[in-house]
């Protein structure tokens, strides 16, 4: 007996999806963050001087936690394709840096330009670079070449804080999202297919 075929049409986020992800990235990946600095960062710092304090947080702890927070809301998605998980985690790294800008704007009173806005077009990029990782089962170096590019930035601003060193590690990560977008098909993360084709039984429709 022949058993039906089921085709699963190409997915594309809507505004109201894409909504959604940019409010996760403003309500999830930034109280995960929060919590795995608090529980897991600042111990691995406590009884250094301020300075090295300092430096290790910033520069090296909080690359690898934010960049692993900003995608984790992108975790339970199935039957995406490159291209709508290089979508949905701009939207995400959207969400996390409107909430760092205001942040630091209204609680540190820090200046909008050259501090703030550029991470506004900072976070979106990088996250975009790990979620491409993903889409091509590849997720370890892209991560690992975000959290780079997010540790030479905060490097830069903490050792060295120039306005040509930022706006050139923010040019890289931009044009590396540019790129990668380019490389994003519209086909399924599973198979790397246009369309899956899933053979299912009588019993299991109903």
């Amino acid at each position: 007996m022949n058993r039906p075929e089921i085709i699963i049409q190409l997915h594309k986020p809507s505004v109201s999806e894409k909504l959604f992800f940019v409010l996760s990235g403003a309500i999830v990946s930034v109280p995960l963050t929060l919590f795995l600095m608090q529980n897991f960062g600042a111990p691995l710092v406590s009884g250094f001087s301020g300075f090295v304090i300092t430096v290790v947080t910033i520069a090296i702890l909080t690359p690898f936690i934010e960049e692993f927070a900003k995608v984790f809301p992108l975790f339970y998605r199935h039957g995406e394709t490159q291209r709508s998980i290089f979508t949905l985690a701009l939207c995400v790294g959207l969400g996390f840096g409107i909430v760092e800008f205001l942040t630091y704007v209204f609680s540190y009173g820090a200046n909008l330009i050259p501090n703030r806005i550029p991470g506004l077009l900072f976070h979106p990029a990088s996250t975009s670079i790990t979620a491409y990782g993903i889409a091509t089962h590849k997720p370890l170096p892209y991560y690992l070449a975000a959290v780079s590019l997010h540790f030479s930035n905060n490097f830069f601003v903490v050792v060295a804080p120039t306005v040509p060193s930022s706006v050139v590690v923010l040019a890289i990560t931009v044009f590396v999202s540019w790129m990668l977008h380019g490389r994003a098909k519209e086909k399924f993360i599973e198979n790397d297919y246009a369309t899956v084709k899933k053979m299912v039984s009588p019993e299991e429709i109903s």
